[in-house]
C-alpha cells in the first residue's frame, strides 16, 4: 500500500511532466517586467501616482516623500495630516524617494522596488499553486477519485495565477503609479506561502508586517492557523471517514486528516517574537520626533475613524461625508464589524479550505475597508487564479469581466467630470464605487458557491463509488 510519502513523490512527478511549461511562465513575467519599466520610462508616467483609484492617504508616495521630508527636518513624520504609513516602510523608502539619479525618472529607484516587489509575489504565488496542487490531486487519489485538471500542457493553476497578477492591469497601474500597495501585497502573499508549505517562522513574519502596513490582514489569522494545522486545501474531511466505512458521516478514517496543534503553537510564539521585535524597531524609528502611541493614533487609529474623507474607489467616503457627526460613531463600528461578522462563519464552513478563505477574506476586507485601491482588488484577483480547478463552473465570470472593466473606465471619466470640468458631481463617481462594490459582492458570492457546489460533486462521486 503506497504510503503518504510515495504519494506525495508522484504528484509532484506529474506536475513535472505536465508543466513543463516553466519556460514559459519565465518569459512572460520577464515581458511583464520589461513592460512596467517601459511604463516608468513614459514621460509624465501617465500621472497614475495622482489618480484616486491608485493612490490612497496611506499607499500614496508622494505623503511618504513628505512624512520623510518631515522626519529629515527634526520633526515628527505624523505632523499634520500627510503620513500615514509604517515608519518602518519610511525609513526604506523614504532615503529612495531623495534620491535622484542624472537622466533619470524620478522616484526612479522606489518604482524598481515596486517592480522587484510584483515579481516576487508572482514567484510565491506560483509556488503557492504548486503545493495547492499538489496537495489536491493527493486527496483525490486517496480517495479514488479522476482527477479532472482544466491544466493545460503549458502552464498550471499557479502559473497562470502568477501571470494573472503580473499582467493585471490593477497590479500595472498600481506598480507604476507610485503606490506602496506592491510592498503590502508581497507580504500577505508571503504569508500564505510560508503557511501552506509548513513554515510558521515564515508565515508568521509576513502576517505581522501585513498587519503592520496595513491592519487589515490581522484576519487571515485564522486561515493561516488553518493552514499550518490542517495543511493546504482538500475535499471536506467526511470523505475520508466516508471512503473506510462506507457511509458519510460514520466513524474515523485513518486518512482522515488531523489538526496539528504543534504547527499552530509555533506560529503563535513566533508570531509573538516578531511582534515585539517590528514593535522595537518602530520605537526606535520614532522615538526621537515621537511615540509609539503617536504611530498608532496616526497608523490604525486613522484608518478606524475614517479621518480622511478625500473620494476613492470605496464605499465609506461619501457616507461619511453626508452622515451626521451626531451617528458617526454608530455607522463606524457598523461598517467595521461587518468584516468581522463574517470571519467566524466562513471559517467553519471552509476551514477545509482555508487557502481559499483567506481569499475570501482578502475579498471582503477589500471590498469594505476604509482607504481601498485598485492594488488590493489586483491581490484577490490573483489569488483567485489559484483555484482554477474547483471554479471552473462559477456563473457569471463574462458578466463580472465586463463588470471589472466598465467600471475601470468610467471610474476616471466620471472622477474627470466632477473634479476638472465641473459637468457632474460627486454622485456621478460614487456611483461607480457602489457599482464596483457590487459586482465584488457578487465575485465573492459565486465563487464560494462554486467552492461548495465543487465539494458537493466529491462527495457525490465518493458516496456513488462506495455503492457500486
Amino acid at each position: 500500500m503506497p504510503t503518504a510519502n510515495t504519494q506525495e513523490e508522484n504528484s509532484k512527478s506529474e506536475l513535472q511532466k505536465n508543466h513543463g511549461g516553466g519556460g514559459g511562465f519565465t518569459r512572460w513575467a520577464v515581458v511583464a517586467v520589461i513592460f512596467r519599466l517601459a511604463l516608468i520610462y513614459f514621460p509624465g508616467n501617465l500621472n497614475l501616482s495622482s489618480r484616486p483609484e491608485v493612490s490612497t492617504p496611506l499607499t500614496s508616495i508622494r505623503r511618504l516623500a513628505e512624512g520623510y521630508w518631515l522626519k529629515q527636518s527634526s520633526m515628527s513624520p505624523y505632523a499634520g495630516s500627510m503620513y500615514h504609513g509604517s515608519p518602518l516602510l519610511l525609513s526604506v523608502l523614504g532615503p529612495l524617494t531623495v534620491k535622484r539619479i542624472e537622466g533619470q525618472p524620478g522616484h526612479i529607484l522606489c518604482s524598481l522596488v515596486f517592480v522587484l516587489a510584483d515579481l516576487i509575489s508572482a514567484i510565491l504565488i506560483r509556488a503557492t499553486g504548486r503545493k495547492l496542487q499538489i496537495a489536491y490531486r493527493k486527496s483525490l487519489k486517496s480517495l479514488n477519485l479522476p482527477n479532472k485538471s482544466t491544466d493545460s500542457g503549458a502552464l498550471s493553476s499557479g502559473d497562470i495565477a502568477a501571470l494573472v497578477y503580473l499582467w493585471n492591469p490593477f497590479t500595472i497601474v498600481a506598480c507604476v503609479g507610485l503606490s506602496t500597495s506592491p510592498v503590502e501585497n508581497l507580504f500577505t502573499i508571503l504569508t500564505l506561502y510560508g503557511a501552506a508549505t509548513g513554515l510558521a517562522p515564515l508565515a508568521a513574519f509576513g502576517w505581522v508586517m501585513a498587519t503592520h502596513l496595513s491592519l487589515y490582514p490581522a484576519i487571515l489569522i485564522i486561515p493561516v492557523i488553518l493552514l499550518l494545522g490542517y495543511g493546504p486545501d482538500a475535499p471536506p474531511s467526511k470523505l475520508f471517514r466516508s471512503k473506510e466505512h462506507g457511509k458519510v458521516g460514520d466513524g474515523k478514517s485513518s486518512q482522515e486528516i488531523i489538526f496539528s496543534w504543534r504547527r499552530a503553537f509555533h506560529l503563535l510564539v513566533w508570531t509573538s517574537l516578531w511582534s515585539v521585535y517590528v514593535l522595537v524597531l518602530c520605537s526606535i524609528s520614532v522615538k526621537q520626533h515621537g511615540s509609539l502611541q503617536e504611530m498608532f493614533q496616526r497608523t490604525y487609529g486613522f484608518i478606524l475613524t475614517v479621518e480622511d474623507l478625500s473620494p476613492n474607489i470605496g464605499v465609506l467616503w461619501y457616507f461619511f461625508a453626508e452622515v451626521f457627526d451626531f451617528f458617526r460613531d454608530f455607522f463606524l463600528i457598523v461598517f467595521h464589524s461587518n468584516i468581522l461578522f463574517m470571519i467566524l462563519p466562513l471559517a467553519i464552513r471552509l476551514k477545509h479550505r482555508p487557502c481559499f478563505l483567506a481569499f475570501v477574506y482578502i475579498a471582503i476586507s477589500s471590498m469594505l475597508k476604509s482607504y481601498p485601491s485598485v492594488g488590493d482588488s489586483a491581490l484577490y484577483l490573483g489569488l483567485l487564479g489559484l483555484f482554477l480547478d474547483e471554479l471552473a463552473d462559477m456563473q457569471f465570470s463574462f458578466f463580472l469581466f465586463c463588470g471589472y472593466v466598465g467600471v475601470s473606465l468610467l471610474s476616471p471619466v466620471m472622477h474627470n467630470l466632477w473634479i476638472w470640468r465641473g459637468t457632474g458631481n460627486a454622485n456621478f463617481y460614487y456611483a461607480t464605487a457602489m457599482a464596483y462594490a457590487c459586482f465584488q459582492i457578487v465575485l465573492v458570492v459565486e465563487s464560494v458557491s462554486s467552492m461548495l457546489n465543487h465539494d458537493r460533486k466529491l462527495t457525490k462521486l465518493s458516496t456513488s463509488k462506495l455503492q457500486k
